[in-house]
């Protein structure tokens, strides 16, 4: 029996840069950054470092749900994170003109990973408490608030009768989904799978806590700025905000329905640094161990690749080992290659870094196009590869590596491959 291959051919993007795949993409490969000072809160009131963040603009869940009462029970019951992703899910399925009443519901899943699931919710309703005591907490608390809402609930709204779940695996979330999501397909236990990433965490509690890990870029003054991958002077992170949801169907299902495909997932590697809950190990061997998994499940070799969307978070730490990494597995091949991190125009979406990081990857391989890293004037001589420094570039490419690396250890890497008929 021949191995069911597994295609992407739904994009549905909701990022700091714009909403929609085309949107977003272009705004991508002109370097467009998405970060500025924060609206959603004031930063100065709490007495933050870091005032700035990337978020998403311009979001109004009625731009994709017109109805006015569907629209208010939306809001009572969905934190922001579940609503970024029910839009980016609804995107998703119109791109890839997937059909619900056309498809066996029962074959058709929902994997959405979050790093921190309703955290506005949570934080808002724990002031509420001790404020006001327990009568002040709506009905709705819990269900707003927990992780699995987001994929619970495009389930419910599309009517998709698969397995539905949620992985919170930190910043390798979106990441772990899209892989548990390829190998359901591959596996035969699904024919398509609503999958992706989602994180809505910009909020005090979250920039207090990353700011006092020294996590977080201080450039207020420079927000545009102030994601700097692999750069010398880089100072944290930026956080940002965002929905990314892909639409995932096994090869002859998605022929026969004459959907459109962007590219294909060849394969993918996962592990854990068991070696400190938010340091990388300094050789990089967790990420090392992913990528030769993710390299022998695609059956290809490292000199095969021709793009890595790298997690290149512009910490110190991450940058300097995820170089290391690529090194030990690519050898002099790594120094051929471009690599690029989508975090230097959308900051890092938590959650959902690793489906943003696959969707550009997939439009990558589509359009034979790689997206700069931008900020990147003064290169880290640690970080010594071609991070593609600033502008687009056009790349012939066939194999695309995206990885995922987050706090706990995890490590996940997807290999995509462009398609042809």
């Amino acid at each position: 029996m021949a191995e069911r291959r597994v295609v992407i051919t739904g994009l549905g993007m909701i990022t700091p840069v714009g909403i929609g795949k085309d949107v977003c993409w272009q705004a991508l490969l002109a370097g467009e950054s998405g970060v500025a000072p924060i609206t959603q809160f004031d930063p100065v009131a709490i007495g933050l470092d870091t005032k700035i963040a990337a978020e998403v603009k311009d979001f109004n869940i009625q731009d994709f749900f017109p109805d006015k009462r569907k629209v208010g029970g939306m809001l009572k019951e969905m934190d922001r994170v579940t609503l970024l992703a029910m839009a980016a899910a609804k995107l998703a399925l119109e791109d890839a003109d997937f059909d619900m009443s056309k498809e066996k519901a029962e074959r058709v899943g929902t994997f959405l990973g979050t790093g921190v699931g309703g955290l506005i919710t949570t934080t808002a309703d724990h002031i509420k408490l001790l404020e006001g005591g327990p009568r002040k907490l709506g009905l709705r608390s819990v269900i707003r608030l927990m992780p699995n809402a987001p994929a619970g609930q495009v389930a419910i709204e599309y009517g998709a009768k698969g397995r539905a779940k949620a992985d919170s695996t930190a910043c390798a979330s979106g990441l772990d989904s899209l892989f548990d999501a390829f190998m359901y397909i591959k596996d035969n236990r699904a024919d398509a799978m609503i999958s992706g990433g989602c994180e809505a965490a910009i909020n005090a509690f979250s920039m207090a806590s990353f700011g006092n890990m020294m996590a977080l870029s201080k450039r207020n003054d420079d927000p545009k700025g102030a994601s700097r991958p692999f750069s010398k002077d880089r100072d944290g992170f930026v956080i940002g905000e965002g929905a990314v949801v892909l639409i995932l169907e096994e090869l002859e299902h998605a022929v026969k329905r004459g959907a459109h495909i962007y590219a294909e997932i060849a394969g993918g590697g996962a592990s854990c640094d068991a070696y400190h809950i938010v340091a990388p190990h300094e050789t990089g061997e967790g990420a090392v161990t992913a990528m030769r998994e993710a390299l022998r499940d695609a059956k290809i070799k490292p000199e095969d690749l021709d793009y890595i969307n790298a997690h290149g978070t512009s910490t110190p730490l991450n940058d300097e080992r995820e170089t290391i990494a690529i090194k030990t597995v690519l050898g002099e091949h790594a120094y051929k290659i471009p690599i690029s991190s989508t975090k230097s125009m959308v900051g890092h979406l938590l959650g959902g870094a690793g489906a943003i990081g696959t969707a550009v990857a997939a439009l990558s391989l589509h359009d034979q196009k790689v997206h700069p890293t931008i900020n990147l004037n003064n290169p880290d001589p640690l970080c010594d590869l071609d991070y593609v420094p600033n502008v687009a570039r056009d790349v012939k490419m066939e194999y695309a590596m995206v990885e995922a690396l987050g706090f706990g250890g995890h490590n996940t890497v997807l290999i995509l491959k462009r398609y042809t008929a």
